[in-house]
């Protein structure tokens, strides 16, 4: 076998990249392209229109139909403000937890992947080992989008897939979907003595979250409902409003971000509509004053929810690779419902670490976590070379 590399020196490296959403994840995407090339194994670099982003593409195995995918994400949210005990950016071990940023969300899936590689280049594998590494989760999926397009366009027929974002190793069978609005309000300025002459932004984006909060209460007392979930309903969630320069000026603008995230048999395409509805009734109302006035509503992300039968094949052969016979429902999203919905690749949910940790100070994954995740690997390894 070739020099091998160990999860823990890889995830070093990984974590000492700053990947923050808001920056290039290129250094990353240049040391998994050289480390696979190390191996022999040829990789694709699907990069954003402007080139400072990249997914990554590798096969390991002989170019037949099925086997598994295994994607991760490349990118980590910021620190900025987070009381940190240690360097966010500087693996550090204390007692049987590894603290960095994105240890448990999620380079160390990405590293114990990495890691197998040289043992799937040497496993007589039967099946195909696909990875599949994409930059932007943090930010709705823009790049796992256009990877699984691009794998799409390329014909890739996979068997399954595992998204491994942080389950605790075990099998995650379905998420909610999530979509992300921004809307921006424009009104009318005038000084605040002729204020009922004017169109006040603020007002009407008050109004708008108002209304979003009211369908919140109306999912949560009427459901649909699924116990599995921690929240067992659609939840809609305003999370920025901004408006507003001095106390005597009525504002012309007005900003607000919100989402919605949806349980997998709430249909989205029905909610969007109620927005809607929303939105054009207050645009309509604003126009009464002045008809340049109104909403403007814009799709910030969509990532579609996953809902894998927990009978089908992949939760069974995942489940038999790992050591965690529990299997979950999550309330937070992952790529994983585009493998589904885009290539039709039947996938689960599973990775060292737990969400817990995620995208707070001193985030970690405990050592056992990423062992459990390496002996995951190995398993298949085995399993594709027995098939």
């Amino acid at each position: 076998m070739r020099d091998a590399v160990t999860t823990e020196a890889i995830l070093e490296t990984l974590v000492g990249f700053d990947t923050t959403s808001r920056a290039s994840n290129m250094p990353l995407v240049e040391f998994a392209v050289d480390y696979l090339a190390a191996h022999d194994v040829p990789a694709a670099v699907v990069a954003d229109v402007d080139g400072a982003k990249a997914n990554v593409w590798a096969t390991i195995g002989p170019a037949v139909a099925g086997g598994v995918v295994l994607s991760g994400h490349t990118d980590c949210v910021p620190v900025d403000g987070q009381p940190w005990s240690s360097d966010p950016f500087s693996l550090t071990l204390e007692g049987s937890r590894w603290y960095g940023r994105g240890t448990a969300d999620m380079k160390g899936f990405v590293a114990s992947a990495l890691a197998a590689v040289p043992m799937f280049v040497e496993a007589p594998l039967t099946r195909p080992v696909h990875l599949a590494l994409s930059y932007d989760e943090e930010l709705g999926g823009a790049g796992a989008r256009l990877l699984v397009e691009s794998m799409a366009a390329g014909g890739v027929d996979a068997g399954w897939c595992v998204v491994g974002e942080p389950t605790s190793m075990r099998v995650v069978t379905a998420h909610k979907g999530i979509f992300v609005f921004a809307a921006q309000v424009t009104g009318t300025e005038a000084h605040s003595s002729l204020a009922p002459r004017a169109v006040n932004a603020a007002e009407y984006a008050a109004r708008l979250v108002v209304a979003l909060q009211d369908m919140a209460r109306e999912k949560a007392a009427t459901g649909p409902f699924d116990d599995v979930f921690d929240i067992p309903h659609t939840t809609v969630h305003a999370g920025v409003v901004r408006s507003g320069t001095a106390l005597n000026i009525v504002p012309g603008l007005a900003h607000v971000e919100f989402e919605f995230r949806h349980l997998p048999g709430d249909e989205p395409g029905v909610i969007r509509d109620r927005i809607d509805s929303i939105v054009s009734g207050l645009s309509a109302e604003m126009q009464d004053t002045a008809a340049a006035c109104g909403i403007e509503l814009t799709v910030r992300a969509h990532l579609p929810a996953l809902d894998t039968d927990p009978a089908s094949e992949v939760v069974a052969r995942v489940g038999e690779l790992t050591e965690e016979r529990e299997l979950a429902k999550v309330a937070y999203g992952t790529e994983a419902g585009l493998f589904e919905s885009t290539l039709g690749v039947p996938t689960v949910v599973c990775g060292p670490g737990s969400i817990d940790q995620a995208h707070r100070p001193d985030e970690y994954v405990e050592v056992a976590q990423l062992d459990a995740c390496d002996r995951f690997m190995t398993r298949l390894g085995a399993a594709l070379s027995a098939d």
